[in-house]
């Protein structure tokens, strides 16, 4: 089957509509990886000297440098130089998982036209790792999948509504357990409906490298000074704050930022690596990723929740072997703060919560 990529791309444009330098910004970001405009440019393919020209055109239309020379730390981006990087990183958190729903459904569609190929499985979950390595996985054994991204209660109405097969779930651990699935037994059916265990992952407070404000835990969100992003309403993680909140008898809507929300992890993290918030909740790879500070608050288990009698049909066979695998199982412990235990296990909804 064909692999489709679809990547995010912007551009500057002057006032009379002249676009701006299509290669700074990517070399901006090379430069901050590597410390060096050399070594940026030879991983572009570009000569130093066009390099060197494209930082020279871009203090010219900004009126100041992009990049400085530090003593013992090489070239190293100066404040707006950071500031165009960072609005990079943000563009694609934020629409990476949009575009990852549209690639997928664009080769669903160019699978059924090529090889007429029945019966390919639905998926609508909310963006985490392991559902895109999932993805990345299945796309490698030429087992296609329809992946849509949606927050866990738009899944688990599409499943209702017979719009997908499997639908994403995420649940914390411990004491907080009875009060989500309370949350979520509208829309369970534990007489059809059959839990697939996909992974136990950790969610945590991100913060910036050094922890500047001193956050320790949820409680200091509510104090003066610090700000929050938070995620979309209906989404798995927003509930978990909430629970959080409400053991600590907080009310959000003293959290300076409670409003102002993200739709993925990743999108959380670059918004507060680049400054904007001080804390947002989100998963551990999020965090590394934007070397952000973790502050662990809980642990979770993702479950994919379908109709029972959809574990006979060969292409939820062909999913369960794939979530059993070892390899499969590798990339997801390769997560930071994943465990694949349990993945592939098929549970009843009592014998999951029991």
């Amino acid at each position: 089957m064909l692999k489709m990529s679809i990547k995010p791309q912007w551009q500057l444009e002057r006032d009379d509509d002249r676009q701006l330098m299509p290669h700074l910004v990517s070399l901006l970001a090379k430069v901050h990886e590597t410390h060096t405009l050399r070594a940026a440019a030879a991983q572009m393919g570009l000569s130093y000297r066009y390099a060197w020209g494209l930082l020279r055109e871009g203090q010219r239309a900004f009126g100041v440098p992009l990049v400085k020379t530090v003593r013992g730390r090489g070239a190293v981006l100066t404040p707006l130089g950071e500031k165009l990087v960072w609005a990079d990183k943000r563009i694609a958190a934020r629409l990476s998982p949009l575009l990852d729903s549209l690639a997928s459904e664009l080769e669903v569609e160019l699978e059924r036209a090529l090889s007429h190929t029945p019966g390919i499985l639905r998926l609508h979950a909310s963006h985490g790792f392991a559902v895109q390595a999932l993805r990345q996985t299945l796309l490698q054994e030429q087992v296609p999948i329809d992946l849509k991204y949606r927050n866990v209660q738009e899944a688990l109405g599409s499943l209702n509504r017979g719009s997908c097969d499997l639908a994403g779930f995420h649940l914390p651990l411990g004491e907080l357990q009875p009060l989500a699935l309370q949350h979520y037994m509208s829309d369970l059916r534990p007489d059809k409906h059959r839990l697939v265990h996909l992974a136990t992952r950790r969610q945590g407070l991100m913060v910036a490298p050094g922890n500047p404000k001193n956050i320790g835990g949820i409680a200091d969100l509510v104090r003066a000074g610090v700000s929050y992003v938070n995620r979309h309403e209906g989404s798995g993680t927003r509930l978990l704050l909430d629970l959080l909140l409400q053991r600590e008898q907080l009310d959000g809507r003293a959290i300076e930022g409670y409003d102002n929300c993200e739709f993925t992890h990743a999108a959380v993290a670059a918004y507060v690596a680049s400054g904007m918030a001080d804390a947002g909740l989100g998963v551990e790879p999020a965090a590394r990723r934007f070397e952000l500070a973790f502050l662990p608050v809980a642990s979770e288990r993702y479950f994919f929740v379908c109709n029972s009698k959809l574990l006979d049909a060969p292409m939820m066979r062909r999913i369960l072997a794939t979530l059993r695998s070892r390899e499969f199982q590798r990339a997801v412990n390769a997560l930071p703060g994943y465990d694949s235990s349990g993945c592939g296990e098929v549970l009843s909804v009592a014998a999951a919560f029991q």
